[in-house]
């Protein structure tokens, strides 16, 4: 398992395919506060929750000052599905490699039904305007998610 980040680490940058045919870098979004969360697969039912729980914050989030990127290993194409499907405003980026989940802790060991597991491991990181980790969350819940990192975040 990778190593997890925590508060005052420099977010390693990483430039993904969007579901959109472009690219996001998050060296690209620096001077901004940026969510980036991690999560299994498009179209579950969990990764539904959560993706439509921060799409029906995005607004908010927005005039915050916050860019939400939702990663996960599903190809560019599937996501697009998703965001189509469920009516999603935020960014998706697609690390079909893992290569940005291993560098962010977020893909490793996890139990799942009781059984030891490799996978994704649903995590939420936010970097602040100079690229530094202010926040470093693992094994979140879908459900509630975004409710609690309001409140982590002082805006509610």
């Amino acid at each position: 398992m990778s190593d997890r980040l925590s508060p005052g680490d420099t977010a390693p940058d990483f430039t993904l395919p969007d579901d959109q045919g472009g690219e996001v870098s998050l060296s690209g979004l620096r001077g901004r506060k940026v969510i980036v969360y991690f999560y299994p697969a498009a179209m579950t039912p969990g990764c539904t929750t959560q993706a439509c729980d921060f799409s029906d914050n995005i607004n908010t989030l927005h005039r915050e000052g916050y860019e939400v990127l939702g990663i996960s290993p599903d190809s560019p194409a599937k996501l697009a599905k998703f965001r189509k499907k469920d009516g999603l405003t935020i960014t998706l980026l697609s690390d079909e490699d893992r290569a940005v989940m291993n560098a962010y802790g977020a893909f490793g060991e996890k139990k799942l039904y009781g059984k030891t597991v490799e996978g994704v491991i649903r995590s939420t990181v936010v970097v602040d305007e100079d690229g530094t980790v202010s926040h470093a969350l693992y094994n979140v819940k879908a459900t509630g998610h975004v409710a609690k990192l309001r409140r982590d975040l002082g805006l509610d």
